[in-house]
């Protein structure tokens, strides 16, 4: 097999330094020492490569080039020290801190920026992501210069090793989009103290290749062999499958295809923005729903309302893979900062809270016992000033948090989405017939405790889950990955995670308990129902106070 020799067999670096002003010289270390580098790439057959595109890749070679404003970063002595931008025929730019007697390290990170901010003298490490490569590719590859620094050395040189592979990709799609395979590192760390370059998974480790059928090529990082995975269109429109994958390694240059079928239609025309796209019956007359992309959310500064980006998302202190029913307080949870000019996001709410002013008294998503005032009442919901026995429905439907409100990422025009009521919670989790016999199964995915509710359509071939349909069963029961959890939702899976609640404005039991509001109000003025999920337990039909503060999953009536 031959080797992927972008910047690799003959990278020679030669550095010369440019001596613009005198006193930068005499105090390079304090001032920055401007730094020119020559750069020759040399092909596997052709020599010096002349056309300074880093984006064309030759595939007879392996050869990718330089191009204009790609970036080198320069450490010393274990911290970063500057940046060095290629022009098209050298690399300059400024380092500083540099430490004497030791070689610089050279690393060329796919002109990917940084996670981290990057100050001279001081960052010990970073990180870049190259999962997105519809563009450009991000080759990975680093040296040592030859030469110790000293701030009178003017020329070091260094030959810059490349770190990860050029692979093909054969892509047959439906889709007009570019196309996301997964299970791949897709992250490099670089830790400046050790001169090391670590590989990692971030995001289900996709990687995100041009759209269009044919060939495409991707910069894969070093890892082990992969079976088959997923794969989908980035709209999520289609999805289909990406071949086995065989080791990756430095500098491996890999010409034959992984085959990828992207040609699926995933429930076309069907579901609403904002959803995920499995139907849940809710009632005896077969009605469904589709529930929302993930937990609502609010932000009290713009009076904004969202749903989380991932359904394994909440706001506060995450504790993975904890399955104890008394959790400790939470102190550093953007919900317990609930204030009317607060600019984060909150996603713990009282009963009712959703703004709405029905002539007597209202409740905002921002209140908290410690507002609340005894003379308006016994607690949160819809009121006519004396009782609190209303539901989130008929003519109070508009103290539900979907009914009144535009959701930002879920179509943005209010009217769209609503609460279960505690009648559809229970046919839903405790009677609901499917095809799979599978309605729930209580789960751990991608390190977040919580419950997983499995569509009317569920093919229990997609995934083997343990204990379904067991209230009883310990969120270890089942415990997913990010690759697997990819899977299962593109089919319609829903995860509900344990995300606590707030008393007052304090947090307590993050990733121990769930609690979640339904629209059906209690016996008394004081509480109302929801559904609590616990480590080894579960309730459909529990009464929560009022004016603590639980999470919304709202759901989406099926036409």
């Amino acid at each position: 097999m031959k080797r992927f020799s972008t910047i690799v067999m003959a990278l020679a670096l030669v550095l010369s330094l440019s001596q613009c002003k005198k006193n930068e010289q005499n105090n390079a270390e304090n001032q920055g020492e401007a730094v020119t580098i020559t750069l020759d790439v040399i092909g596997a057959s052709t020599g010096s490569t002349t056309d300074g595109s880093r984006v064309v890749v030759n595939p007879n070679t392996g050869t990718v080039d330089f191009e204009n404003n790609d970036q080198i970063i320069v450490a010393s002595g274990g911290k970063y020290v500057g940046t060095l931008t290629y022009n098209g025929n050298l690399f300059t730019g400024a380092i500083s801190n540099a430490t004497e007697g030791y070689p610089l390290q050279f690393y060329f990170l796919g002109n990917v920026t940084p996670a981290e901010t990057l100050t001279s003298g001081v960052t010990e490490s970073c990180s870049v992501v190259i999962s997105d490569q519809t563009e450009h590719l991000p080759v990975i590859s680093a040296a040592s210069s030859n030469e110790n620094y000293t701030a009178s050395t003017t020329d070091y040189t260094a030959h810059l090793l490349n770190k990860c592979a050029l692979v093909k990709f054969n892509v047959t799609t439906a889709s007009e989009a570019a196309i996301c395979v997964t299970g791949f590192n897709n992250k490099v760390t670089v830790n400046f103290m050790e001169n090391t370059l670590t590989n990692g998974q971030e995001s289900n480790g996709v990687v995100t290749l041009p759209a269009g059928n044919g060939e495409k090529w991707a910069i894969l990082l070093p890892q082990e062999a992969l079976e088959e995975g997923l794969a989908y269109s980035e709209d999520g429109d289609y999805t289909g499958t990406r071949g086995a994958v065989p080791a990756v390694y430095e500098n491996g240059y890999f010409t034959v295809g992984i085959e990828v079928n992207v040609t699926t239609e995933v429930n076309p025309g069907e579901v609403p923005v904002g959803a995920i796209s499995g139907k849940f019956t809710i009632n005896v007359d077969g009605d469904q729903v589709y529930f929302s992309q993930g937990n609502l959310q609010y932000q009290a500064s713009t009076n904004t309302w969202r749903f989380a980006e991932n359904q394994y998302d909440y706001v506060g202190t995450q504790i993975p893979g904890f399955a104890g029913y008394m959790g400790g307080t939470v102190s550093d949870s953007d919900n317990i900062n609930i204030s009317q000019t607060y600019n984060g996001w909150i996603d713990l709410f009282g009963w009712g809270t959703s703004g709405w002013n029905n002539g007597n008294i209202y409740y905002q998503p921002y209140d908290a016992e410690s507002f609340w005032d005894s003379e308006s009442g016994y607690g949160y919901g819809p009121t006519d000033g004396t009782t609190y026995t209303y539901n989130l429905t008929g003519s109070y439907s508009n103290a539900d948090w979907g009914v009144y409100n535009a959701i930002l990422n879920g179509g943005n025009v209010p009217n769209q989405w609503r609460t279960l009521t505690l009648s559809e919670w229970n046919y839903l989790l405790n009677t609901r017939a499917t095809p799979s016999g599978i309605r729930y199964a209580k789960a751990c995915v991608c390190g977040v405790n919580g419950i997983i509710l499995l569509p009317d359509d569920w093919n229990s071939t997609i995934y083997a889950l343990n204990y379904s349909n067991k209230s009883q069963a310990p969120y270890n029961s089942n415990v997913i990955t990010n690759v697997d959890w990819a899977t299962m939702e593109i089919h319609g899976a829903v995860f509900m995670p344990a995300a606590g609640m707030r008393g007052s404005t304090s947090i307590d039991y993050a990733s121990v308990i769930g609690w979640y509001w339904s629209a059906s109000s209690y016996y008394d003025s004081s509480a109302a129902y929801t559904v609590e999920i616990g480590d080894s337990f579960m309730h459909t039909s529990y009464n929560g106070n009022r004016r603590g503060a639980f999470s919304v999953r709202l759901v989406h009536d099926s036409d």
